[in-house]
């Protein structure tokens, strides 16, 4: 069973940045595709990003892509949601989680050993 702790919200202003760390335990992290979500208040959780196991193949959905970046060190069993020039839009509660079945990266049923989250707040 692999364990998944995020770090590195907080509040910022708007144009800001933050790094999302993700530190798994547990199991061999080196062989797992990772994803990032977030959810808002009253919304469904969506994707943000996420990045193949061994080749390190990144996917973004179309609202982050050319602000943020999602990359992983095996070495430190940790992924990293990178999230440059922030809108207030930004602000959620950001996951991360193991993808556990084949299917689209972008589909939050094929993840599971989600972490607890972190909050993000971008103010205007």
């Amino acid at each position: 069973q692999v364990q998944l702790v995020e770090s590195g919200g907080g509040l910022v202003q708007t144009g800001g940045s933050l790094r999302l760390s993700c530190a798994a335990s547990g199991r061999t992290f080196s062989s797992d595709d990772m994803g990032w979500f977030r959810q808002a208040p009253g919304k469904e959780r969506v994707f943000v990003a996420a990045i193949s196991s061994s080749e390190g193949i990144t996917y973004y959905a179309d609202f982050v892509k050319g602000r943020f970046t999602i990359s992983r060190d095996n070495a430190k069993n940790t992924v990293y949601l990178q999230m440059n020039s922030l809108k207030p839009e930004d602000t959620a509660v950001y996951y991360c989680a193991r993808k556990v079945l084949i299917g689209r990266d972008n589909f939050p049923l094929n993840y599971g050993s989600w972490g607890q989250g972190t909050q993000v707040t971008v103010s205007s």
